[in-house]
């Protein structure tokens, strides 16, 4: 769908913002307008089914690649990382395993299924040209940690060690859990410039007060606006595009890292895009 549209835009206006609604950064009605379709969604998830779904199962909120300490160490490996070609020396380990664990660090676990060693490599290598390569000697099931929807958890990953590097880069062994139906409709059948959808999350930092997002903007325009709703069980994004005006510009989608400041800590609450109705994608390939 973002794809499709054509932005046909040119940029004068002020910066854009980020965090919460901040006045003057978009028209008084957008800025209404966005609110109001925030509420609605936070609304509509609140006491859901949706809303419960979600808090049981496994959701990541952070990469599910981790590099090798020291990644990397010349250009041309960190050019095959990106493109995604490696050389296997070796065959893959089986293992009898069919499911993993999920272990919360505030209590709680669960078990799904578990990723075959060829499985999880596949995810990480998928190219195969003549560039320069990352050659895997072995891989092995470990586990590492990594940010979920419910918090700090410990899960199975493979652990691949590469020539060259002394630590193992490492892929967690599981996939996320089905996400529920979204208790609400999108906003519109299209995006406009006053709501646009979250393109995904790339990382939550600061302890939790800081989450940046991914938003789509134009060629011509003053880049993405992310403004914030703050309720007891979730945090609703709306992402918006600012300093726009009529006139001709090229056809051209961007997108732009944006950190969005909250309040207090996102935690367990649903991290939610205002247009689509639904939680924000997350970045799964550790490639930015």
């Amino acid at each position: 769908m973002l794809v499709a549209l054509a932005l046909c835009t040119a940029g004068s206006g002020v910066a854009a913002g980020c965090g919460s609604e901040k006045a003057g950064s978009r028209g008084d009605d957008s800025v209404r307008n966005s609110q109001g379709r925030a509420r609605e969604v936070a609304d509509a998830w609140h006491g859901s089914e949706a809303a419960r779904v979600w808090a049981k199962g496994y959701y990541p909120m952070g990469e599910v690649l981790e590099l090798p300490e020291g990644a990397f160490h010349t250009d041309a490996d960190k050019r095959a990382y990106t493109t995604q070609n490696f050389v296997l020396r070796g065959t893959l380990p089986t293992t009898p395993k069919k499911n993993g664990q999920v272990k919360w660090e505030s209590g709680g676990s669960l078990s799904l299924p578990l990723m075959t060693a060829r499985e999880a490599y596949d995810t990480v290598a998928r190219g195969g040209n003549d560039g320069p390569h990352l050659t895997v000697t072995d891989a092995k099931l470990g586990e590492t940690t990594l940010a979920t929807s419910r918090g700090p958890a410990t899960v199975p990953a493979w652990l691949f060690t590469l020539e060259g590097y002394d630590t193992p880069l490492k892929r967690v062994a599981l996939s996320p859990s089905r996400p529920p139906k979204a208790p609400i409709d999108p906003a519109a059948e299209v995006p406009s410039d006053e709501l646009w959808p979250v393109e995904r999350l790339v990382e939550v930092t600061d302890g939790g007060r800081s989450v940046t997002v991914i938003a789509s903007h134009g060629a011509c325009d003053d880049g993405p606006a992310v403004d914030v709703l703050e309720t007891d069980d979730s945090v609703v994004l709306s992402a918006s595009i600012v300093g726009t005006k009529d006139g001709a510009c090229t056809s051209q989608l961007l997108g732009e890292r944006t950190p969005v400041k909250l309040d207090r800590p996102l935690g367990d609450r649903i991290l939610l895009d205002a247009f689509t109705g639904r939680p924000v994608p997350v970045e799964q390939d550790g490639r930015r």
